[in-house]
């Protein structure tokens, strides 16, 4: 399977996972202002794509976690091939990153994890109430009928919804739900994240204090396991952080990046 994708600039490669149900335009949204924005970060060759089943990328008869993982293992190998790669993820891509690094440590420079899933299914989560901390007038108002932004929304801001509409909303009008449900009754990776050696890369950890969809609490159990993590826990952030936080975001973003060899 060849996984429709988007890339832009030259360079190291950086292999970027959205989560489940969007597509590659929640990554794009919020990294490519961070990459090629008024302080642009040369050297870096993007890679976005669309996981199975979601975006423009067909589920065929993929049916499982390993499946997904599978197609995501030969996008690598015709897109990066041997080289050293940087990694990020966000929420199950986060998942499917952790494994990624289970498999492949050496080849991997660095990975970042963006409100990732720390407990695979949501019942065995640690998670806080839904609340809203930031508000301006009008903004719930404004919107139409089924959006449902003020569903996750911390912050329930105009900038907020902007971007939630032109990197989140998208993708999720365009998933193949019906090969989502499937390949959920086989959302566990068969090959653990976490189950080789530490990961002695330079990492981030970046969650919202106010996730109500994957919380903060579980991921800092897996600070073992990455020795070189900064794990940052964000306020009026939920699972949406990246639109809610935009600025510290890229801070931490920027300063992981400083931090790869």
């Amino acid at each position: 399977m060849t996984l429709h994708h988007v890339s832009f600039g030259d360079g190291v490669p950086v292999l970027a996972l959205h989560g489940w149900t969007p597509d590659h335009r929640l990554m794009t949204g919020c990294l490519e202002p961070i990459f090629a924005g008024p302080s642009a970060l040369p050297g870096y060759r993007r890679l976005y794509p669309d996981l199975p089943g979601m975006g423009k990328s067909p589920a065929g008869d993929i049916d499982s976690s390993d499946g997904i993982m599978a197609a995501v293992r030969a996008f690598i190998d015709e897109q990066i091939g041997d080289e050293p790669f940087v990694l990020l993820g966000e929420s199950y891509g986060g998942y499917l990153a952790r494994g990624l690094v289970a498999e492949r440590p050496e080849q991997i420079l660095g990975i970042g994890l963006i409100c990732p899933v720390g407990e695979l299914w949501h019942k065995d989560r640690t998670l806080p109430e839904h609340v809203v901390l930031r508000s301006e007038p009008g903004v719930s108002e404004s919107l139409t009928e089924g959006e449902d932004f003020t569903e996750l929304a911390v912050a329930q801001t105009a900038e907020a919804l902007a971007a939630y509409r032109s990197d989140v909303a998208p993708g999720l009008a365009v998933a193949d739900t019906a090969a989502m449900e499937r390949i959920q009754k086989n959302w566990a990776l068969s090959t653990a994240p976490e189950s080789g050696p530490p990961y002695d890369g330079p990492s981030l950890i970046v969650c919202g204090r106010q996730d109500a969809v994957t919380g903060y609490a579980d991921q800092y159990d897996l600070l073992p396991h990455y020795p070189r993590a900064t794990y940052a826990v964000l306020d009026v952030a939920g699972h949406n952080l990246q639109l809610e936080q935009p600025a510290l975001f890229g801070a931490l973003i920027r300063e992981w990046l400083q931090r790869l060899p």
